[in-house]
């Protein structure tokens, strides 16, 4: 992971920290290195996170495991009450499985808290690339994700979408 990666990353998490709440039980999917888990881990009840190239672990009220979601965790129905995913959505081959693990796994009141690069954002990450200032994290898997349509899914899921932000 290179600076420009670093930055991005610093930026999804602070956009997303807010709507994590104290006493939250938390799913991190594509978790990484657990720096979101990290940012929030003195204000929550406890933290799963997955991710493919995590290195599992446990630690008090953490676990952090290494797989796909939502194939390969295990967890009972309602078990979080916020689910992020930052920066992993455009990367989702079955976006119908993803949203309906998150419907099962939320709480009645939980929240998704996701972050998808907008098309422009993909532009000047392709030239930090260029540039070798960026890695990109899997930037080729990044499957024509559309950021205005965020939000239909979940009005059919009985969910709303409660805010849309730039970049």
């Amino acid at each position: 992971m290179r600076i420009a990666d670093r930055i991005l990353r610093r930026w999804r998490i602070t956009r997303a920290i807010g709507w994590v709440r104290p006493g939250d039980r938390l799913l991190d999917v594509g978790c990484y290195d657990r720096s979101l888990i990290d940012a929030v881990a003195d204000r929550i009840a406890g933290a799963v996170g997955i991710d493919s190239v995590a290195e599992p672990c446990e630690d008090g009220s953490v676990r952090i495991e290494r797989g796909q979601f939502p194939r390969d965790l295990e967890a009972p129905p309602g078990a979080f009450d916020c689910i992020t995913a930052l920066a992993v959505f455009e990367h989702v081959h079955e976006p119908d499985a993803f949203a309906s693990a998150c419907q099962r796994l939320l709480a009645p009141t939980g929240r998704v808290v996701l972050t998808v690069p907008h098309p422009v954002v993909d532009r000047i990450v392709h030239f930090l690339i260029l540039l070798r200032l960026a890695d990109g994290m899997d930037f080729e898997e990044h499957h024509g994700f559309d950021v205005e349509q965020t939000g239909g899914d979940a009005r059919h899921r009985g969910r709303t979408l409660k805010a849309r932000g730039g970049g």
